[in-house]
């Protein structure tokens, strides 16, 4: 059986002020004709279909048409929802949808409950594990604790279960939105942490053929049966030097793996540019990059003057203007963004407590108390989301 696994499409996000939905409607179009020319026998999408739980209106009209347009090729879709995603607006009519073949699963009690596609060598068991906020699922579950390898291990066992209980011979894929121990993540996808610990390990998917995941932006390989699709475009300047694409896996009969890489469109490419700014304006290396989107950081000891207007003389579609002067104390403190850079909110709000108190470290008893005061703002945060 042959399959594409793509996630994170983000419909209705803009990249930075660009509204990229018509590049959004060029990837559903390369998608449909993917399907076609691949031979396709089932489309797979792992989570963020949007970018906000209450996506504009014109996003939901390309989704509408995206869901048309697969169901016209009679090719299955199966879809889960996303920590973007608001999954019981996502999930509306979802068991109407699922006859004309479009397989929304939203639902975390329904996570062993497969889509079983067949071909000529027997039974897939498609099985859709939507993103599991801890907080709010550890109950469905009677997960030991609230944290994501809690929840998804449970989740799992569930479908190892049901497949246990079918045929022999009965192949599996599991599609999933989680952030796994090894993968590396960019700067466009929210934070997901949870009881200070966001990943899971790779080994909670054993026992299946194939795990689609998504929530991570980039491409990557796991494991050979562990991969995230990436999101179809970029939509942060960390991704620049990301290769968009798709996953066409081919499942054989005894449950083994290929799978090769179906690039997308790219709308422009991105490019991040650091130097003094008479520098970066005069370089002759840098005119490939003239009709990108660029990230300019400027390096000149003294801010000049109206430096976007000339940044943008020669480099037009600069979007992000950044400083950061050359001859700058490394040993000094830098930047507030600078020093915040790569740590948990956990982290800052100990550094906050050790700073008003006036030194020392926050003790385990305040650790918790921090961790369970994130973690029930971030659940609230998803209740409110759903209900809104």
């Amino acid at each position: 059986m042959k399959f594409l696994h793509t996630s994170d499409w983000h419909l209705g996000r803009a990249f930075h002020r660009v509204d990229l939905l018509d590049a959004q409607a060029a990837f559903v179009d390369h998608l449909v004709t993917a399907v076609t020319e691949h031979g396709v026998d089932a489309v797979l999408v792992a989570g963020d279909v949007y970018d906000r739980a209450v996506p504009p209106l014109r996003a939901v009209e390309l989704f509408d048409r995206a869901l048309h347009r697969l169901a016209d090729l009679g090719v299955p879709t199966v879809m889960i929802s996303g920590n973007h995603d608001s999954a019981r607006r996502l999930g509306v009519g979802a068991g109407l949808i699922g006859r004309a073949g479009i397989h929304l699963r939203t639902d975390p009690a329904g996570c062993a409950d497969p889509v079983v596609l067949a071909d000529e060598h027997g039974d897939v068991a498609f099985y859709g594990l939507p993103y599991l906020e801890p907080a709010l699922v550890k109950d469905e579950f009677a997960a030991a604790e609230v944290s994501h390898e809690a929840v998804l291990g449970a989740a799992m066992d569930r479908v190892r279960a049901d497949l246990a209980a079918r045929p022999a011979g009965t192949r599996s894929v599991v599609l999933a939105h989680a952030f796994v121990t090894g993968a590396e993540p960019s700067d466009s996808e929210r934070d997901i942490t949870v009881g200070g610990v966001a990943a899971v390990p790779a080994a909670v998917f054993d026992g299946v053929d194939y795990a689609a995941l998504g929530h991570l932006h980039g491409c990557q390989t796991i494991t050979e049966r562990v991969r995230y699709s990436g999101s179809p475009l970029a939509y942060s300047f960390s991704e620049a030097d990301h290769r968009k694409s798709m996953w066409l896996v081919e499942l054989g009969a005894a449950g083994e793996i290929t799978a090769e890489r179906v690039d997308t469109p790219v709308p422009r490419p991105l490019a991040r540019i650091r130097g003094r700014l008479d520098d970066l304006l005069a370089d002759p290396a840098l005119a490939v990059h003239e009709r990108a989107w660029v990230e300019a950081t400027l390096t000149d000891p003294v801010r000049p003057q109206d430096p976007m207007a000339r940044v943008t003389a020669r480099f037009p579609h600069t979007l992000s203007l950044a400083f950061d002067p050359e001859d700058r104390d490394e040993a000094g403190p830098g930047s507030y963004a600078q020093r915040l850079k790569g740590r948990t909110d956990q982290e800052i709000a100990e550094d906050f407590v050790a700073h008003v108190r006036g030194g020392g470290t926050v003790d385990a008893a305040e650790r918790a108390v921090l961790r369970a005061a994130f973690d029930d703002v971030r659940a609230d945060d998803t209740r409110q989301e759903r209900t809104r």
